[in-house]
């Protein structure tokens, strides 16, 4: 197995989701790579993080009734189907979120608790982002360090043409780019890694109102204007190499 490979199965193997035979291989690639080793590292960490920080929200009595009701149904129907659908409620209602679903659910539950409707914060709708596209393993949908790569691809996909710049002489590393909707709109999302971080910088034009540096559950949001755009940063780096960099970006983007 190599990194390739390997990248797009180490959120699998950290759930426990792999078979024996790819288990055995990503565990083989993981003992001699540092660089998947460390991966692996931030997302158990990452998991840990929405372990201890999210409430949890056990089945309500109604819930729990629908939904044997429904296993009883397809067990009449199909016995061994019915058996995994049983093992995987059983395996819900024992309280583990090791799941990507279950953490998204988590998610969605704890961020209702600190009071925000999507669309309404900026800065927690940024970070929900981040997380799901985390999560997911969907961080890059065009996955390269040249600008002239990731810059045609995303301009084809919008009505906007982002300016996009490499930074990994000073330790930010353009890792590729994708598309997501922020604030109702879709929005560029360029990807940089910096150290063992991933750095999600979205970038529309202009319209977001400035806002100082924030921490939404455990991760920095900032802002910055400039090329003509608008800058907004996610990252679990510190609020000043955050912030730092997205000025950077936000100063140094539109030159040639």
């Amino acid at each position: 197995m190599n990194c390739n490979e390997a990248v797009t199965l180490v959120s699998a193997y950290a759930d426990g989701e792999l078979d024996s035979l790819r288990r055995h291989a990503i565990e083989k690639h993981l003992r001699v790579c540092a660089e998947c080793s460390a991966r692996h590292e931030s997302v158990l960490a990452l998991r840990g993080r929405f372990r201890s920080d999210l409430p949890h929200y056990p089945a309500t009595q109604a819930l729990r009734s629908r939904v044997q009701a429904a296993v009883e149904a397809v067990r009449a129907a199909d016995q061994p189907r019915a058996r995994r659908v049983a093992d995987r409620w059983r395996w819900l209602t024992g309280g583990a979120l090791a799941g990507c679903a279950a953490t998204i659910v988590a998610w969605v539950l704890g961020s209702a608790v600190i009071g925000w409707r999507a669309g309404d914060d900026l800065a927690a709708e940024a970070v929900a982002t981040h997380v799901r596209a985390t999560l997911n393993n969907h961080m890059v949908e065009v996955a390269s360090s040249d600008q002239h790569t990731v810059k045609p691809w995303l301009s084809a996909r919008l009505d906007y043409s982002p300016p996009v710049r490499d930074f990994a002489d000073q330790g930010f590393t353009l890792a590729g780019g994708r598309l997501d909707s922020i604030d109702k709109h879709r929005v560029a999302t360029l990807v940089y890694r910096y150290r063992l971080h991933n750095i999600d910088v979205f970038v529309r034009p202009e319209s977001w109102q400035a806002a100082p540096i924030r921490t939404v559950r455990g991760f920095n949001v900032a802002h910055a204007s400039g090329s003509g755009m608008d800058w907004l940063a996610v990252s679990d780096v510190s609020p000043e190499v955050l912030s730092g960099f997205v000025q950077q970006l936000a100063r140094e983007a539109g030159s040639p």
